[in-house]
């Protein structure tokens, strides 16, 4: 079996790590393995993040749609169940922008969805 002692590639490696490591507190962004551990730990902090931010935002939207469906005079759940069955296929997020923007256009939509229901 060949001997292989990785010198451009380790180094390049570690380089890389440390890289990745810069700006962070003390050892973790001096030392190889305490920063290839803060760096894994980033990255799975950052993987969960992402996923996070999906669901946060989702329910900001749904607390923008409420507040504004309160001040119409109906509730969140009547009002989604109202645009179902009025055919309306507007996603939440352009809801929310709707509720906040213009508020106009939300009342119609509102005003269809009480006609609906009744």
């Amino acid at each position: 079996m060949p001997r292989v002692k990785r010198g451009t590639h380790r180094r390049a490696s570690r380089r890389k790590t440390l890289k990745a490591a810069s700006g962070y507190f003390l050892t973790k962004s001096k030392l190889h393995r305490a920063a290839q551990e803060a760096v894994e730990k980033a990255l799975r902090y950052a993987y969960v993040g992402r996923r996070q931010k999906k669901r946060d935002y989702r329910a900001l939207w749904i607390t923008r749609i409420n507040a504004a469906c309160r001040a119409a005079g109906v509730s969140y759940s009547r009002f989604m169940s109202g645009l179902k069955k009025a055919g309306i296929n507007l996603n939440r997020k352009v809801l929310a922008h709707m509720a906040a923007t213009d508020e106009a256009a939300f009342r119609l939509l509102v005003d269809k969805v009480k006609a609906s229901q009744t």
